[in-house]
């Protein structure tokens, strides 16, 4: 992805020496590029929320393995509620 985006600018900066309408657009790609195209984790970022997929099988297991500890908390703290939904999805 990350090469393809260098030679598309690069291609719009060569073609910016007959119009240079094309620099700007060149620098809006690499604008965009750099705001949401890498799938590098920043500070400012949050992590994935609600329905969002992970980025990274790393992010996956991380995620997978936190939902599976509030799993079990909840199933230690509250047999009878989680009985209960068990026998309803059986159903």
């Amino acid at each position: 992805m990350g090469t393809v985006v260098l030679s598309g600018t690069v291609v719009l900066v060569v073609l910016g020496f007959g119009n240079p309408l094309y620099w700007l657009a060149a620098v809006a790609v690499l604008y965009l590029y750099v705001r949401y195209g890498r799938d590098s984790t920043s500070a400012t970022t949050p992590g994935p929320v609600g329905g969002t997929a992970p980025t990274s099988y790393k992010a996956y297991r991380e995620r997978r393995d936190q939902q599976a500890k509030w799993e079990r908390r909840y199933r230690r703290e509250r047999p009878l509620e989680y009985r209960r939904q068990e026998h309803e999805r059986s159903k």
